[in-house]
């Protein structure tokens, strides 16, 4: 399984990026898929998920108002909307497939991770 996240890159706080995660291999169907960031020297942290159908979604308290979370089950890809970035946002950011359909914040639920896309908010 390769998940594929891209969309990354530099932007002035304030600023706005769109990540996406593409599924080639077709293994979000059914599944809840979701987001995560790591910081140099911190632990990977839950960013925001969202369930099977995409009728439910979840976000840290520190993104929340600030960021969405959605998916397109037709095209296998999930999505990760950024506003008003702030440079504590700045991190590895990681999309990830569950083992359940709900939505779910614990990475020990999931279980394929992709290679990341780096995102630095910064003047």
């Amino acid at each position: 399984v390769q998940l594929q996240a891209s969309g990354g890159g530099l932007v002035e706080p304030g600023g706005s990026l769109r990540l996406s995660c593409a599924d080639p291999g077709r293994t979000f169907s059914g599944y809840g898929v979701g987001w995560f960031r790591q910081s140099p020297g911190k632990e990977r942290e839950f960013v925001a998920a969202i369930n099977w159908s995409g009728s439910s979604t979840g976000y840290a308290d520190s993104v929340k108002g600030r960021f969405t979370i959605s998916r397109d089950n037709a095209e296998n890809t999930l999505y990760l909307q950024m506003n008003s970035l702030k440079p504590e946002d700045t991190a590895v950011y990681y999309c990830a497939r569950s083992r359940l359909s709900t939505v779910v914040t614990g990475p020990q639920h999931y279980v394929y991770w992709g290679r990341g896309t780096q995102v630095t908010v910064s003047s």
